[in-house]
């Protein structure tokens, strides 16, 4: 897990709305999947045969924007100690990479058409249950 600033988070749940927006972020790439899960040794072996490939540094920038709520869900799960109000919201997300030699960025403007699920939520669980 990586911090990023407070003020890198914003939400405001009663109006459906909230961005999460981080530029520069020092972090590694590996590459794929199976190299990261790996620390860099790949998965050599038969069914997968991805050699490992060794990470390198480089920078990524994102800007989420979740809004215009589409539906509202209220679960409750007493025996569990859970509960919680989610919607399912539309979003956009604009992202950056840069290492040495590459960079890519995605499509600008970001098209919310390309955006399959998004659920933004509030839940309580455990000793916050009550």
């Amino acid at each position: 897990m990586i911090r990023v600033s407070d003020d890198a988070v914003q939400v405001d749940f009663d109006h459906g709305n909230a961005r999460l927006r981080v530029s520069d972020l020092d972090v590694f790439d590996d590459h794929d999947l199976a190299n990261s899960l790996t620390q860099g040794l790949g998965i050599p072996t038969a069914p997968i045969n991805q050699p490992g490939v060794f990470p390198v540094r480089a920078k990524v920038s994102f800007d989420v924007e979740w809004n215009g709520a589409l539906a509202m869900a209220q679960i409750e799960n007493s025996d569990q100690r859970f509960k919680g109000t989610f919607l399912s919201i539309g979003a956009t997300i604009s992202w950056s990479v840069e290492q040495p030699g590459f960079r890519f960025q995605s499509e600008q403007p970001p098209m919310p058409g390309r955006n399959l699920v998004s659920v933004l939520g509030r839940e309580k669980n455990g000793v916050f249950f009550t």
